[in-house]
């Protein structure tokens, strides 16, 4: 067994939140706090810019009924960020911060990036001699982290699009007049979100067409999918990965877009509105494009219990595995079963493994078309939606947490 490490624990979120990351961060922050080793528990205020802001908050002084309240609370708690550690000075003060408070345990909350800069830390720590065990806590409705058999936040935002998908199919098919409906789910490479869309045929109200950027896109065979569906129903539900992009590259609608995030990533939308444009051009029948943003992300009304459980077990087991003497590792998940159900298992992986890939849908998940997923992908799928949240209300609306934020003082 590894010797025990008694110093500070710092936690952080990065990236874009989802509806369960609270949980990773209550599962990370109630087991440091009950941890006899780990003598003070930080927050970073907006990830690692709040460690370089020397801006971190004290969570011994949360009310711990507050802190359970993380379990239903969707977003980032702690404030987020996308900022990509790329100096030496940022590094340096990374491990001026880490002596100011006696910072023995570092714990990112994030996806690809977030792996990335946690991997930096690591590495850094090391190189420098400095005793620090460094653990990534995953975190992406992406689905997309290497290594792990899914994603902290996806099973939420898949039922959350199967559901509304469900819905917007009822509304789409209820008059008599033809139609085309057009639905832009987020997914910039990876298209797990997008493809969730079919579970809604499990409610019986389908999208007709799916399609992810795992395969190039191309207008004229969308357009002609389109025809053949609206011949002979005299309606379309489309679904639709934002990230849809030809086969040179070039995103569907990156035309319309300049902007990047702090990661250097085009910040994607309109996918939706232009294909509904050349429907209409094409057709001239009634067309509506609706894009789910930012609600696939936030919607903690409609968690997945079983995604509440695992995104709080992966923060839990980040701080267990780094008090063992792990380090330079990022909690993942492995499917199992017993008595023939799915059971979720943890394990680790580097973090240089994990950061900065990506996981796509296998081709063979994809029917051979290119406009819907199979089976194979349902099942995979269909475990992590399982369950709804008794979150706490008050006056019949959520009652989410309410952190004191008191700042760290050495």
């Amino acid at each position: 067994m590894a010797e025990k490490l008694k110093g500070a624990a710092v936690f952080g979120q990065s990236g874009g939140p989802t509806s369960v990351i609270n949980a990773s961060a209550y599962g990370v922050i109630k087991t440091a706090l009950e941890a006899p080793e780990i003598t003070n528990v930080y927050g970073m205020a907006h990830g690692i810019v709040g460690l370089l802001n020397d801006t971190l908050y004290d969570m011994s002084k949360e009310d711990p009924k507050e802190l359970e309240l993380l379990l239903n609370t969707p977003s980032s708690a702690l404030g987020s960020c996308r900022y990509k550690l790329t100096s030496e000075e940022d590094m340096a003060k990374i491990l001026e911060m880490f002596k100011k408070y006696n910072i023995r345990y570092f714990f990112y909350n994030g996806g690809n990036d977030s792996m990335d800069t946690c991997n930096k830390i690591s590495e850094y720590m090391s190189k420098s001699g400095y005793e620090c065990r460094v653990m990534g806590v995953p975190k992406t409705i992406d689905n997309d982290l290497m290594g792990t058999d899914h994603c902290p936040g996806f099973g939420s935002a898949a039922k959350y699009i199967a559901t509304s998908v469900a819905e917007v199919h009822q509304d789409a098919y209820v008059y008599d007049t033809g139609a085309v409906t057009i639905v832009e789910i987020m997914g910039r490479n990876a298209g797990w979100l997008t493809g969730a869309s079919a579970l809604a045929e499990l409610s019986g109200s389908p999208p007709d067409l799916i399609y992810l950027p795992e395969l190039p896109f191309d207008m004229d065979k969308f357009l002609s999918d389109v025809e053949a569906v609206y011949k002979k129903k005299n309606k379309c539900l489309v679904a639709i990965s934002e990230g849809a992009q030809y086969a040179d590259g070039t995103f569907v609608a990156q035309a319309k877009t300049s902007t990047t995030d702090g990661f250097g990533h085009a910040q994607l939308g309109g996918t939706a509105a232009r294909l509904a444009a050349e429907v209409n051009k094409k057709f001239g029948v009634k067309t509506r494009p609706i894009e789910l943003s930012l609600l696939q992300r936030c919607a903690a009304h409609i968690a997945s219990q079983t995604d509440i459980d695992e995104a709080f077990l992966a923060g839990k087991s980040a701080v267990e595995y780094a008090l063992s003497g792990g380090t330079g590792k990022m909690v993942i998940f492995t499917r199992g079963s017993e008595n023939g159900n799915y059971k979720c298992g943890i394990d680790y992986e580097p973090l240089s493994i994990c950061a900065n890939t990506e996981r796509k849908i296998p081709r063979e998940w994809i029917t051979k078309e290119g406009t819907y997923v199979t089976q194979d992908f349902i099942d995979y799928v269909l475990p992590l939606i399982q369950g709804d949240n008794n979150r706490k209300q008050e006056n019949s609306l959520p009652r989410f947490a309410n952190l004191k934020k008191v700042k760290a003082q050495i």
